[in-house]
């Protein structure tokens, strides 16, 4: 009986999701015809509830905040800055100036909280620089299409807010545990770049300029915005003088600084920047609300708790539980963003995950890598539309040069099982 309600209920979902109804509404619709047909519960007053509860949580206020931020830094000239900060340090590193994707990405991703608004940003600067200067135009966009990712994993992040709301863990603990497993990544990518650039050396343009090192220190000037606040927004978190909240406000102030130096603090961004955050903000609050429903729904109805008695009486090892929840999120994330497959999943899996040992701070990471792969995953790639929007390509075409990024995904997920550590080290100092 419950296997015939779970496929009913799952049919029903992707038949709504089809018919082209917002993601939110169409897991309220589905959250009510489950309660209406197989509870005996009050559908009206439990939705009223559960959708105030989850749309007026005080942790979620650093949401709004956050893509407001990443708004407001989009519309600066802070991207432009960082490559003519980065690229005289990269002359003499095999790839030379391919490194400013995944370079640019990691720092972008630490003021952003968006893999979306990452890789556009930085795509903008660097596809058309690198185009003119001759760089091969497949493995450009495969680095871009992989650093963009960043933006979810490296703090401060939007999926990261949505799973510790979801979850109830600290956001703060894990924004800092983020860190090392995103520089990881980047190295990872970085490694891939050196490597492909050795085997084809005669890919790769010669170096245009010879820097001294005092000429490198001094266009690294253009890096001291980003980099300040950065500090600003992290060190802030980690040393306890703020919370997450908190610092995504602090945040916002300090991108507005920044645009007011740049002279781009106009009325016209101003307003560009708030609709903006305002609109993507809507759009993830009714997700968010509709997921809450959902899991109310699934909760009365049973199905979590049989769906982790089943998976437990599997009898999976750890490792075995971690590969089948990463290939089960990648197959998600081929039809749902990445929001979307966190709301919709944790109500279900954490009580699992949680029987199986596994610290909710790791898993959170862990969960995040695996919705990264999802941006560079066809047919909803997020990272693939924003791609296919700069470069005009096909998603088949963008997808095959994304894939070594894809692996290499997988590679950071397997690194972060064997050494979770990578992990929990940093909460566990900032907790001490």
């Amino acid at each position: 009986m419950d296997l015939t309600i779970t496929l009913l209920l799952i049919a029903v979902l992707f038949l709504i999701l089809g018919s082209g109804v917002w993601i939110g509404l169409a897991l309220t619709g589905v959250a009510w015809i489950g309660m209406e047909l197989f509870t005996t519960r009050p559908v009206g007053d439990s939705m009223a509830v559960t959708i105030w509860g989850s749309s007026s949580s005080w942790t979620l206020t650093a949401l709004p905040l956050f893509v407001w931020m990443g708004e407001i830094l989009f519309r600066t000239k802070l991207s432009e800055d960082m490559f003519k900060g980065l690229a005289p340090w990269l002359e003499r590193l095999p790839g030379r100036l391919l490194h400013t994707n995944i370079i640019g990405c990691t720092i972008f991703a630490a003021v952003s909280g968006s893999s979306a608004a990452t890789c556009a940003t930085i795509g903008k600067m660097t596809l058309p620089e690198l185009k003119r200067r001759g760089y091969p135009e497949h493995i450009a966009i495969g680095t871009l299409a992989g650093a963009g990712t960043l933006g979810l994993l490296i703090p401060p992040s939007i999926i990261m807010i949505v799973y510790g709301v979801t979850a109830n863990v600290s956001i703060a603990q894990l924004f800092i545990a983020g860190v090392i497993p995103g520089l990881l990544l980047a190295g990872l990518f970085m490694g891939y770049t050196i490597v492909w650039a050795l085997l084809h050396p005669d890919r790769i343009p010669p170096a245009e300029q010879a820097f001294t090192f005092l000429q490198k220190l001094y266009e690294s000037r253009h890096l001291i915005p980003v980099v300040s606040l950065i500090a600003a927004v992290l060190g802030s978190i980690y040393t306890g003088l703020a919370t997450a909240t908190e610092a995504a406000a602090l945040g916002v102030v300090g991108s507005m600084v920044i645009a007011a130096v740049q002279g781009e603090l106009n009325w016209k961004n101003f307003r560009d920047s708030l609709l903006g955050a305002t609109r993507l903000y809507c759009m993830i609050a009714l997700i968010l609300a509709g997921a809450a429903f959902l899991t109310l729904s699934m909760g009365y109805l049973g199905l979590p708790r049989h769906l982790a008695e089943w998976i437990s009486s599997l009898g999976l090892s750890p490792l075995l539980l971690i590969v089948a929840l990463m290939v089960f999120f990648i197959i998600l994330g081929c039809f749902l963003d990445g929001i979307s497959i966190v709301v919709l999943t944790m109500g279900v899996l954490l009580p699992t995950v949680e029987a199986a040992g596994f610290d909710l701070i790791w898993f959170g990471i862990f969960v995040v890598l695996v919705v990264e792969m999802a941006q560079v995953t066809p047919p909803v790639g997020f990272n693939l539309f924003v791609l296919q929007g700069m470069t005009k390509k096909e998603i088949t075409y963008l997808a095959r040069h994304a894939f070594p990024m894809f692996l290499l995904m997988v590679a950071a997920v397997l690194l972060l099982y064997f050494f979770p550590g990578l992990i929990t080290w940093l909460p566990e100092q900032m907790a001490g």
